[in-house]
C-alpha cells in the first residue's frame, strides 16, 4: 500500500512538472513566432497601433503563466500576501479555498481588463480567448499564412490543455478512504509489531519497533507531501522559480523587440 501511495504520489509530482514546463515551452513558442512574424517582408512597417497590439498580446501570454500559478494555489485576487500568514493561516484558507495571492500580473493584464473568476471563468482561459484574436488578426494582416497561423493555434491549445491536466491533479486528491485505510493498517502494525519482537528481542524492541513506525510513517508523509505538487513547501515544484525566469526571458526579448537591433535587426537584402 505504501509502495502505491508513493508511486501515485511521485507521478502526481513529475506530470505537474511535465504540464507545467510544457505551458512554458507553448507560452515560449508562441512569443517567439509573435514577435518575428508580426510584420510583412517587404511590406509596410506595422503601425504605431499593430506593434501595441502586439506587445500588449506578449504581456497577455506571460500573464497567463501567472494566473495558472495562482490558479493552481487556489488564489484569487487578494492583496494578502501567503509569506505573511502563519502557516496555519495559510492551510486554512487553502483548505476554505480563499484567496491567498497577490495580483503581481496585473501589470500584464491590458488596462481596464475584467476578470470573471467570480462567476467560475478561469484567468488563463479568458486570457487565451485575447490571444487567439491575435492570431486572427496577424493573419487576417498577412502576417501569419494560414498554416503558421494553425500551428500557432495548436500551440495554444497544447497550453490550455496542459493547464487543464495541471488542475486535474490540483482537484483529484487521493481516495480518502484508501489514507483512512493505510493509516488504520499501520497503526494496527505498530501495535503489534512489539509482540511479536519482544521475545527475541527484549528491552530493544522498544528501539526497533519506533524506528520501524518511524520509517513506515515517513514514507506516508513523503507521499503526503508530494500529491499536490503546485504549493509553497519546500518539497513542491519550484513554481515560482520557473515563472520567474520565464519574466525574465520575456522582458528581454521584449525590449530587443522594441530597439529592433540584436536578434531582431532585419538583415540588409
Amino acid at each position: 500500500m505504501l509502495v502505491f501511495r508513493n508511486q501515485t504520489s511521485y507521478d502526481r509530482f513529475w506530470q505537474g512538472n511535465q504540464h507545467l514546463t510544457t505551458v512554458e515551452t507553448c507560452i515560449r513558442n508562441l512569443t517567439r513566432s509573435f514577435l518575428t512574424c508580426s510584420h510583412v517582408t517587404n511590406g509596410p512597417d506595422p503601425t504605431d497601433a499593430e506593434k501595441a497590439d502586439t506587445e500588449r498580446t506578449i504581456r497577455i501570454l506571460l500573464g497567463m503563466m501567472y494566473a495558472a500559478k495562482h490558479h493552481l494555489r487556489a488564489e484569487w485576487g487578494s492583496t494578502t500576501l501567503p509569506m505573511l500568514m502563519s502557516p496555519g493561516e495559510v492551510e486554512r484558507r487553502r483548505r476554505e479555498s480563499h484567496s491567498l495571492a497577490k495580483p503581481e500580473y496585473n501589470e500584464y493584464l491590458p488596462t481596464g481588463t475584467r476578470t470573471f473568476e467570480d462567476h467560475g471563468l478561469g484567468l488563463l482561459l479568458q486570457l487565451s480567448i485575447q490571444v487567439e484574436g491575435y492570431i486572427k488578426r496577424g493573419n487576417d494582416r498577412g502576417w501569419f499564412h494560414p498554416p503558421q497561423a494553425s500551428q500557432m493555434t495548436v500551440q495554444l491549445n497544447t497550453l490550455v490543455a496542459s493547464y487543464g491536466a495541471m488542475e486535474t491533479i490540483h482537484l483529484t486528491p487521493l481516495p480518502v478512504a484508501y489514507l483512512i485505510h493505510m493509516r488504520q493498517v499501520l497503526a494496527l502494525f505498530g501495535a503489534v509489531l512489539p509482540f511479536a519482537l519482544v521475545e527475541e528481542m527484549g528491552w530493544w524492541t522498544i528501539l526497533l519497533t519506533a524506528f520501524i513506525m518511524f520509517t513506515l510513517y515517513g514514507i506516508e508523509a513523503i507521499g503526503a507531501q508530494l500529491e499536490d505538487p503546485f504549493g509553497y513547501d519546500r518539497n513542491d515544484i519550484k513554481v515560482d522559480a520557473i515563472v520567474e525566469d520565464l519574466r525574465v526571458e520575456t522582458t528581454v526579448l521584449l525590449e530587443e523587440w522594441r530597439r529592433g537591433s540584436g536578434i531582431f535587426a532585419q538583415p540588409p537584402f
